[in-house]
């Protein structure tokens, strides 16, 4: 069943500002917190949060099969598990409901006082509880600048990145949803010409502009996810901002890779847009040389145009941009992480997150972390006050924005904004 969500001409009875990131065409998931303190599953319609469980209890979605508390839980993990026909039957239901000439939820003012809220009345929250987190290095312009700063810039990538998904697990605990701010960490660093590291707050905190996509129940342990077919077990996708210590990363990375310097925070933002709402917006991906190995092998459009910012606002300051990258640089599709990933009979369960690795395209204004524009820190950044980054500042926000656009419609992810706070004081 096709969605008919994604007809442009579609217009919505509530307010729609026309740049907003959330038209009738985006009908995204997320999790809020009411006035009221009650949580509950919503979506979003321009600037408004729409209670998914208060149109449920009004019986809006009557003839969709769905557990009598579906959209009345803390997270979208169960919502997720019941698979794509039931993601598209509500998200057309959803559009259905606030179709302009739709008067059965928009001429019934006792009913809009229950479902409908404006955004700075709800607090948003985590949307999905994540079991498992895997994040990715998929970017080939991102991995070859990485090579070229620390080993041979002639040999910038490993043997093994041009033929496999190179990817490592993280820790779920410090996934966080926007708005909420990090602490700089504590760690080992080996400072410039010493022998021994020394134990303190990370010097060089940087952001990395990512995205991530949300799974649902995909296999059981042993089975194999044909690269055919991974995309019918994506959900959706959020913006993601894997704050990373290079100097504790550069000192622990080996043998293991990252831990301590990328485990203690993740920021993600807190709408999750689907791949439905994303599907006008697919393209080709970059050619693939050598050919990868037969099961990750695809033919079509497997990526996805979505322009990407990242600004730097310091306190008291406009913020400044300083990255305009696209995800369509990616050099491994969504498609093919998930595939690889399940390549050996790995379990991949509902609302685990993959996130893609940093996202840097061919120019230096599109490099996705200070590490990269500023080349290690060897060119700061100037921001709107006349001070320099060379990396993320104590009190700095960094907020990153995405949104697809074409001549008819804007999808967009909102954003994903946290502080960098100074190191937790035990009291």
């Amino acid at each position: 069943m096709p969605s008919r969500t994604n007809d442009p001409n579609r217009k919505s009875w509530l307010d729609v500002a026309e740049n907003s990131d959330f038209p009738m065409q985006n009908i995204p998931f997320g999790v809020f917190l009411t006035k009221e303190d009650v949580i509950t599953i919503g979506t979003r319609i321009g600037d408004y949060a729409i209670d998914l469980g208060a149109l449920q209890q009004l019986n809006y979605f009557e003839g969709i099969e769905l557990t009598d508390d579906m959209f009345m839980q803390d997270t979208l993990n169960d919502f997720i598990s019941d698979g794509k026909k039931t993601w598209r039957l509500v998200r057309n239901r959803i559009s259905d409901i606030f179709e302009i000439n739709n008067p059965k939820l928009r001429d019934n003012a006792e009913h809009r006082e229950i479902v409908i809220f404006k955004m700075e009345d709800v607090e948003m929250q985590l949307p999905v509880l994540i079991g498992d987190y895997t994040d990715f290095y998929s970017s080939k312009e991102h991995a070859t600048n990485v090579g070229k700063m620390f080993r041979d810039p002639e040999n910038a990538l490993l043997p093994n990145w041009l033929h496999i998904p190179v990817g490592y697990h993280g820790r779920s605990s410090t996934i966080i949803p926007s708005g909420i701010p990090v602490h700089r960490p504590m760690g080992q660093t080996l400072p410039n010409g010493e022998t021994s590291p020394v134990f303190g707050p990370s010097r060089l905190v940087d952001f990395e502009l990512e995205t991530a996509f949300i799974t649902t129940d995909a296999n059981i342990m042993g089975e194999n996810i044909p690269v055919t077919e991974a995309e019918d077990y994506i959900f959706g996708m959020v913006l993601l901002n894997d704050w990373s210590a290079r100097d504790m990363q550069k000192w622990e990375y080996v043998p293991l890779g990252p831990f301590l310097a990328k485990n203690f925070a993740s920021s993600i933002s807190p709408w999750i847009v689907t791949m439905d709402a994303l599907e006008p917006f697919r393209c080709k991906g970059p050619i693939q040389e050598p050919m990868p190995l037969p099961y990750l092998q695809q033919k079509g459009k497997h990526a996805f145009d979505i322009n990407l910012e990242v600004y730097i606002e310091p306190e008291n300051v406009e913020p400044t941009l300083v990255s305009k990258s696209n995800f369509k640089y990616m050099y491994w599709s969504m498609s093919q992480q998930l595939a690889h990933h399940t390549s050996n009979g790995c379990r991949v369960n509902s609302g685990d997150m993959m996130g893609s690795g940093t996202i840097s395209g061919p120019t230096p204004d599109s490099f996705g972390s200070m590490l990269e524009l500023t080349w290690g820190g060897k060119n700061p950044i100037k921001m709107a006050d006349g001070t320099e980054r060379k990396f993320i500042n104590d009190n700095d926000t960094v907020t990153m924005k995405g949104f697809c656009q074409n001549s008819m419609v804007r999808i967009g992810f909102g954003e994903v904004s946290s502080k960098l706070l100074p190191p937790f004081v035990r009291k």
